[in-house]
């Protein structure tokens, strides 16, 4: 690869054994993907944050980068963590597994990463603009940020997100580069979307199409008429999970779709293929459910006073978690929308989610509007999934 010299400098160990390690990381993968050169990033999340996932092992790498001098150069936040930091015991989180994660988030704060523990980063302050280059781990976040915001990052892992912090570079291939920017298949839906859960069983009906496919194409979509914010990051999140997309692009929505030339090749979708996808995701019934979820991804402030307004002057009967962003928490806080939530005896989990959180064998049913809850509720944890449009689950809380 060809290295300015300030990126040789940092290979060869001149700006600290933290920052070479970093360097060595990312030189590798851009040889593997056959990057002639690094590009510089203003923005990265990190990945791989759970003391679930991580294990002491991932823990002795932080230690390592953050002992060995290493200190971010861009902003970078983090992916959320196993545990609420701050209200774990209320969630049934052991002593154990929460010693563990503060070391965890501890060795990323030496480092200068802001550990506000989230998956919509884009709603809490780290927002990329159009066209800029970024290094983001987050595989909802990644294609949100791609496709509704038009900048441009590869789907990296927690090391090499980490690296690109700590050096403030990226190999420059892949999603970075205009040629692999360009839709390869036009995808024409035939049915009705509306609901974060139908954009969620679009994302998995799209998504089991392309990983039918033998190089699983960039799309170009067609056929929906408004999609908000949270349509759109339910979408992501789907599409990320059951077809390992990065990008789309989606006619009148997403800033790069007005680039895209006509295709020819064309996928349809079918109001049947969404019923279907919707039903896959029903495997139990509503009176079995013992688990309720919001906030996968992290909810927005707009969907926490939504809750707030079903929730005011009721009880629930389940055990029901509103996960999302500790600083969207803090807005939460401020308008009297907390107050409302946990006077209905539900609980914010914030910094965490029901995909990292170690939940296993604590429930058996989980009723979500989350697509890509349902997929890790399923894999990781093999509980019973009910999908329902947003009001609908919080319903269930209260049934």
């Amino acid at each position: 690869m060809d290295l300015t010299s300030e990126e040789q400098d940092m290979l060869a160990g001149n700006q600290g054994r933290a920052t070479q390690k970093a360097m060595e990381i990312l030189v590798a993968l851009g040889r593997i993907y056959g990057a002639e050169r690094m590009t510089p990033v203003t923005s990265v999340q990190v990945a791989g944050v759970s003391y679930d996932n991580l294990g002491e092992a991932g823990l002795s790498f932080l230690s390592e980068m953050a002992e060995g001098g290493g200190r971010t150069r861009v902003l970078t936040t983090l992916n959320p963590a196993g545990m609420d930091l701050e209200n774990w015991q209320a969630l049934g989180i052991s002593p154990e597994f929460a010693e563990g994660q503060e070391r965890v988030i501890n060795a990323f704060g030496r480092m200068g990463v802001i550990t506000t523990c989230t998956c919509t980063p884009y709603l809490t302050g780290n927002v990329p603009h159009f066209g800029e280059h970024i290094a983001w781990a987050e595989s909802s976040a990644v294609c949100y940020a791609n496709s509704v915001i038009g900048a441009r990052t590869n789907r990296e892992g927690g090391p090499s997100a980490l690296a690109a912090a700590l050096t403030g570079r990226t190999p420059l291939y892949g999603y970075h580069l205009d040629i692999h920017r360009r839709a390869g298949v036009t995808v024409q839906v035939r049915g009705r979307v509306s609901s974060n859960d139908e954009y969620g069983a679009l994302g998995k009906a799209i998504g089991q199409k392309l990983e039918a496919a033998e190089n699983k194409p960039v799309t170009y979509i067609k056929g929906i008429d408004s999609a908000s914010v949270d349509n759109l990051k339910s979408f992501c999140a789907s599409l990320a999970t059951y077809g390992g997309a990065a990008l789309f692009h989606m006619e009148g929505i997403t800033p790069e779709a007005v680039q895209m030339p006509e295709l020819h090749d064309v996928i349809d979708i079918a109001q049947s293929d969404i019923d279907s996808a919707l039903s896959s995701m029903n495997d139990a019934a509503s009176e079995d459910v013992d688990f309720v979820s919001l906030g996968c991804p992290h909810l927005s402030i707009r969907e926490i006073a939504r809750i707030a307004s079903l929730l005011k002057g009721k009880r629930v009967t389940k055990e029901f978690w509103i996960t999302t962003a500790r600083p969207t928490k803090q807005i939460a806080d401020m308008m009297g929308y907390t107050a409302v939530i946990e006077a209905s005896g539900a609980k914010f989990a914030a910094d965490t989610c029901c995909v990292v959180a170690p939940i296993k064998d604590r429930f058996h049913v989980i009723a979500t509007d989350s697509a890509k809850a349902c997929y890790y509720a399923y894999s990781k944890n093999k509980f019973k999934t009910v999908l329902k449009p947003f009001d609908d689950v919080v319903a269930e809380a209260l049934r």
